[in-house]
């Protein structure tokens, strides 16, 4: 089946709250969009939205990337061939992981729908679901708690809080948080490089017992050698986030002495389901767990995580609320979240509809 059209926009769109993290304070946020037009009629969808400060692209390079002539040469392919389009995507706009992204979910989209099943389908799924944590920005401790609050009521079960930029500020935030809510929340945490290993080592001490799930990236990059320091107990609890872009990362990481036992994946990272495959085999065969998360992202590249999520079996952890806030989206569906755990459909494709 041939492909006859592509289409690529950028919209912008508003969240439905401001949220601050280690390093920024985010208002709203430039989504490009992706479409894969067959010939009989079938659309797959793709979207990216690449981090600037983590990856080095932003989301308007992303949209002019999609506009190249490289792209348009897609028309004319055919789509039992997406592997190899997906291929030469990646050899072509290297270092793009928001292009390639983009191309890699729409055409993913695109095949299932086409041969009639769920890309976790295809891949072959091992996972029925997982809770979801939800994310919890750098604020007061009263604000902090009363969003925790708001979160039970929908059902939610996990919250990641945001650190990084006083870590007394952030134990004490932590702690209130596990003392009020007791037992009701599994907490994560996520410094976004913001700690030193001196940091590091007082938050760990001060929440020693608090039952933490993880805590993500809580170092520079560069400075992975400094983890070595930390007894393994220590070091098993710590997820590479902003160190692991690709599998080349990931094989490095995972060599000799490991500063991370846990893998964070974001397809806006690796460059789509395809990259995100090639992280999450070197960590399986290394016996690290996965911890699948986003940034803020359309529906339609959260459900491409879930699905690829569900189709690993050392996935342990995701975090994928990306959409949530989003004032507006292009589509609906694709997921379903009941007492905060997030269900996927088993439509072909992704399962998503336009709205």
């Amino acid at each position: 089946m041939k492909i006859v059209a592509v289409r690529s926009y950028l919209k912008k769109m508003a969240l439905t709250k401001p949220y601050t993290i280690a390093y920024n304070t985010f208002t709203d946020v430039s989504l490009a969009f992706f479409e894969v037009e067959l010939a009989n009629g079938i659309i797959g969808y793709g979207s990216g939205s690449p981090a600037e400060e983590v990856v080095g692209e932003t989301t308007e390079q992303t949209a002019a990337n999609l506009q190249t002539h490289f792209v348009q040469q897609f028309v004319g392919k055919d789509i039992r061939h997406f592997q190899q389009i997906i291929f030469e995507t990646i050899q072509h706009f290297s270092h793009l992981p928001g292009t390639q992204a983009a191309i890699d979910i729409a055409l993913h989209d695109a095949f299932g729908k086409f041969i009639g099943i769920s890309v976790a389908e295809f891949y072959g799924r091992k996972i029925n679901a997982l809770p979801t944590s939800v994310t919890i920005g750098i604020k007061s401790v009263a604000a902090a708690l009363e969003e925790a609050a708001g979160y039970k009521a929908l059902g939610f079960k996990i919250v990641k809080v945001k650190t990084g930029l006083n870590v007394t500020e952030d134990i004490e935030r932590v702690l209130k948080i596990k003392e009020q809510f007791g037992n009701h929340f599994k907490v994560r945490v996520d410094a976004n490089q913001g700690y030193s290993l001196a940091d590091l080592k007082q938050f760990i001490a001060a929440t020693k017992g608090k039952d933490l799930e993880l805590i993500e990236q809580p170092m520079p990059v560069g400075t992975e050698n400094e983890l070595l320091s930390l007894p393994w107990e220590d070091r098993k609890l710590l997820a590479a986030d902003e160190s692991l872009k690709n599998p080349q990362a990931a094989l490095q990481l995972a060599s000799n002495e490991k500063p991370f036992g846990i893998y964070n994946i974001k397809l806006m990272k690796c460059g789509g389901i395809v990259g995100a495959m090639g992280i999450a085999n070197i960590a399986q065969n290394a016996n690290i767990d996965l911890f699948w998360g986003c940034n803020d992202e359309s529906i339609i590249s959260i459900t491409a995580a879930l699905h690829v999520a569900y189709a690993c079996p050392n996935t342990k952890y995701i975090d994928l609320d990306g959409s949530l806030d989003l004032a507006e989206d292009l589509v609906h569906g694709g997921f379903e979240i009941v007492n905060g755990e997030m269900h996927i459909q088993q439509t072909p494709g992704l399962g998503f509809k336009l709205i």
